[in-house]
């Protein structure tokens, strides 16, 4: 009983309707459950829908839980406890939390927590769970992660190097270094707010280098991000192919 539960909660494999339906329903109430953030305020059909959806996470939860054992392959207490701290169970109880706490009250210190109903939002990242493709990218970034922190790192000295160079090229049109690192960022984006910018002869020509060079570090996680996904999509396709032999 408790094993085929599990085979219907985990992501769909093969032609399982069961596991399709459950995360199809998944999807939707993620989906719907999203729709109280994109308001200011809070109307009763809005609440209704917050509460509910909470309630099908929380079901959810619950039986991720209580078949944990079969996800870790290890028939003991310690799959119970495993569970709880991974990264996926995280994110269910915090984009959880927020609705069920009761932050209507007049205590000053319920009202602090209000600012936890942002992380509601973390709710769009448990469609990695029901969605391939996105697990698929997932799988992509954890392959790729050597090259795209060795482009983060290059990012991250181009920023600060620029910020140097700018902020003594130009001290007065930067009041302070966060504002040169902004500049810095916002030239490596190339998208150029326009509300920072030099203004002397030598500012602009830093600034024309430091664009020049960003569209080559912007490049670089595109590249890899890309490459990545194709070989993906090539090992799905041999997999499939391959199963469809062994039939």
């Amino acid at each position: 009983m408790r094993k085929r539960l599990y085979e219907i909660i985990e992501a769909s494999q093969g032609d399982d309707k069961a596991s399709s339906t459950y995360d199809i329903v998944m999807i939707a109430a993620i989906i719907i459950s999203l729709i109280p953030l994109t308001f200011k305020e809070e109307t009763f059909s809005l609440f209704v829908i917050d509460k509910v959806c909470a309630g099908i996470f929380v079901i959810d939860y619950i039986l991720r839980l209580m078949t944990a054992d079969f996800k870790y392959q290890k028939k003991s207490v310690v799959s119970f406890l495993r569970y709880p701290v991974s990264l996926m169970a995280i994110i269910d109880l915090i984009s959880i939390l927020p609705s069920l706490t009761p932050l209507n009250g007049g205590f000053k210190v319920l009202r602090v927590m209000r600012m936890i109903r942002a992380t509601r939002v973390l709710r769009v990242f448990k469609a990695a769970r029901y969605s391939k493709s996105l697990q698929i990218i997932g799988r992509v970034f954890q392959a790729s992660k050597a090259p795209l922190a060795a482009v983060g790192s290059l990012a991250l000295v181009y920023v600060m190097v620029s910020a140097l160079i700018i902020i003594n090229v130009e001290p007065d049109s930067f009041d302070d270094f966060f504002d040169a690192i902004y500049w810095a960022t916002v030239s490596l984006t190339t998208m150029g707010y326009g509300d920072i910018y030099p203004v002397t002869t030598i500012g602009r020509l830093v600034t024309m280098l430091s664009s020049v060079f960003g569209i080559a570090i912007v490049a670089l996680p595109s590249g890899i991000i890309t490459a990545g996904y194709m070989n993906e999509i090539e090992n799905e396709k041999n997999k499939s192919d391959s199963d469809k032999k062994e039939e």
